[in-house]
């Protein structure tokens, strides 16, 4: 069986497979439960600072979009960061980390572009034992006002102010998360590696109506007979994804910066086409809040079949940034010993995959729970 161990920028997992920050990691419980399922990593839900309170509305928070066979599309999120306590998230991910070494675990965080702010959340984070943070650059609906989310991640020298600000701050490796609603993707990320970012993380969701209720007159969802734009995800996305990451690994300006994959990865197959344009690991969301934790079970025995499959005897299975006239991906081999039992991937090196995708399962696990309400 295939060694999946991933190190990505020094943050080690036992695979690539880490959950994104969004309401599946918005407290110990699920993260707990996603970890038992077998999840390498997780991105805590968003952190804001304790300044004003964050208030998410009371009732429906997605739009989805299904296809003729009823399978989720892409799902619209109007929540905001976390409403919960800054301090309760902080002692949560604290005793996480406590239990589960050797898994990655990530704060993302969101707070105003003022020095100070990032100056003062960076060491209270730092003191959960956290593997690291990841800034959150890239929620489209909400928070702009208190300049946050895309507000900075569309300007490309708020990108590299912030980036510098916790470089400076914090000892923790940082991973600058991308909005997609940008004309460039590689402006924000120029930004981000010369600030001094370790990685960068993308793509965030994507600005987005999915519908409008007919007889309210406002999008959907709708509450009170009022609605507003979201951010979209999903299979849909994926696609978009792919490209802006690949825009990024062969720019000259960005070439070799670690990539954190994500946007619709449902199956292995997804990971692995993420890791063939350069990404050094993956995030997932909807896919987990779609079919439950244990899809990273799939996505695991997925991977790793194909890559034993593929093995030759010493065998590198490595990404190379794609380019308009040559393959993307590439193995070197070198047949001076049998069949390895272990093929490991890093931020350096990844799988490409040419075999045909998994159908995502149809077998739900437990759905994550929505005790004390979600908060993204």
């Amino acid at each position: 069986m295939a060694d999946l161990r991933n190190n990505f920028v020094g943050i080690k997992s036992p695979n690539p497979f880490w959950l994104a920050s969004a309401p599946p990691t918005d407290k110990a419980y699920n993260v707990e439960r996603a970890f038992k399922a077998g999840w390498g990593g997780v991105v805590w839900k968003t952190l804001g600072s304790e300044g004003p309170p964050v208030v998410n509305v009371n009732g429906p928070r997605y739009g989805a979009i299904w296809g003729a066979d009823r399978r989720l599309l892409g799902l619209n999120n109007i929540e905001l960061i976390t409403d919960r306590p800054l301090q309760i998230n902080l002692q949560e991910m604290k005793q996480v980390k406590m239990n589960w070494p050797d898994r990655a675990l990530i704060a993302s965080i969101m707070v105003p572009c003022v020095e100070e702010e990032w100056k003062a959340i960076l060491p209270l984070v730092e003191e959960t034992g956290a593997d690291g943070i990841e800034l959150n650059f890239g929620c489209p609906h909400g928070m702009s006002e208190r300049g946050m989310g895309a507000a900075v991640g569309q300007v490309p020298e708020y990108v590299e102010m912030v980036a510098r600000w916790c470089k400076q701050y914090t000892r923790m490796p940082v991973i600058t998360k991308l909005t997609p609603n940008i004309a460039d993707i590689r402006k924000p990320a120029r930004a981000a590696h010369a600030g001094g970012t370790d990685a960068v993380s993308l793509i965030n969701t994507i600005n987005s109506i999915t519908g409008v209720d007919l007889d309210t007159c406002s999008p959907t969802p709708s509450i009170d007979g009022k609605g507003t734009h979201g951010g979209y995800c999903g299979p849909a996305v994926k696609p978009i994804a792919l490209n802006m990451v690949a825009e990024i690994a062969r720019d000259p300006a960005t070439r070799g910066l670690p990539i954190s994959g994500i946007g619709g990865v449902t199956t292995w197959r997804d990971a692995a086409e993420f890791m063939m344009l350069g990404a050094g690991n993956v995030q997932v969301c909807t896919a987990a809040m779609t079919y439950g934790f244990k899809i990273v079970q799939e996505m695991i025995t997925g991977l790793s079949d194909w890559m034993d499959s593929r093995a030759t005897p010493r065998s590198r299975i490595s990404a190379a940034a794609p380019c308009p006239t040559s393959p993307i991906g590439s193995i070197s081999t070198s047949i001076t010993s049998p069949r390895p039992r272990s093929i490991r991937i890093s931020a350096s090196n990844a799988a490409a995959a040419t075999s045909p995708a998994r159908t995502p399962p149809t077998r739900r696990s437990r759905p994550w729970s929505t005790a004390s309400g979600i908060s993204r």
